[in-house]
């Protein structure tokens, strides 16, 4: 083999090697978002909190502080508030607690709501069986709802040290308008 046919051969070398690391990067860029959700809601990280269907059979005789919060986001023409500021529930005990939502426009407007608890470390114990963050919420012009959140906090968090000091846990809600190409085309025709 002569100096120009190696030279061709690993350029070629090179070249399907770069091909590979950009594939392989853009393949990893398109998963860095459901890997890390998933990491989140396995580790609580960042205030996550889990979701179940039903609450555990067990109740224990440790009370907790739950603080309700909510925000919108400044181009979201809603009223959005919890009914209820603050619950104390024991430990393993099923809460029900309701915020109202009211569109303050005139048209039709989707949302969909983001959510954490504080202090952090709390997410991977503050577990929803049902809430009204896990669909988009479409409100009429006017339209004035209320949305349930059932919870629980968690009962082996009795056994974690780091969560001896924690007494009060918030959980906070913000309403982000949807912002899709169906929801420009639909508020366009109404207007």
């Amino acid at each position: 083999m002569n100096q120009r046919d190696k030279t061709q051969k690993g350029i070629r070398s090179v070249a399907l090697i770069c091909s590979v690391i950009v594939v392989a990067m853009v393949g990893l860029s398109f998963a860095a978002v459901p890997l890390y959700n998933m990491f989140c809601r396995v580790t609580g990280f960042g205030g996550t909190t889990q979701r179940a269907v039903s609450a555990p059979a067990e109740i224990v005789d440790r009370t907790m502080n739950v603080r309700f919060d909510s925000t919108v986001s400044q181009n979201m023409p809603w009223r959005f508030k919890p009914l209820q500021r603050e619950v104390q529930v024991n430990l393993g005990e099923s809460k029900l607690v309701f915020y109202r939502a009211e569109n303050l426009s005139d048209h039709p407007i989707t949302g969909t709501a983001s959510f954490n608890v504080t202090p952090d470390r709390a997410g991977y114990y503050f577990t929803k069986i049902q809430c009204f963050c896990f669909t988009e919420q479409t409100l009429q012009p006017g339209e004035v709802v209320d949305m349930p959140v059932t919870f629980y906090v968690d009962p082996e968090a009795v056994g974690d040290r780091s969560m001896d000091s924690v007494h009060t846990i918030t959980l906070s809600y913000t309403f982000y308008p949807k912002t899709s190409e169906d929801q420009i085309a639909q508020n366009r025709k109404q207007n």
